[in-house]
């Protein structure tokens, strides 16, 4: 069985709309991950303002990583 873990884009001009919209999806991600408790959270900057945030199997779940493309 597949299952499906949800990714949220992040594109924006400005730092404080970055930190606050960062903050908001690992807020979002953290409620999800602890229904199932096996994901943790990676935050991946793909290029300047534009940010992806996903649960993963990759990442031990409590924990959240970043990663710069």
């Amino acid at each position: 069985m597949t299952q499906v873990t949800p990714t949220i884009e992040i594109q924006v001009d400005s730092r404080k709309v970055l930190d606050d919209r960062l903050n908001d999806a690992v807020l979002g991600l953290q409620r999800l991950a602890m229904t199932a408790g096996t994901h943790g959270i990676l935050l991946t900057r793909h290029r300047p303002g534009h940010y992806t945030a996903a649960l993963s199997d990759q990442v031990p779940f409590g924990m959240t990583r970043e990663l710069v493309h």
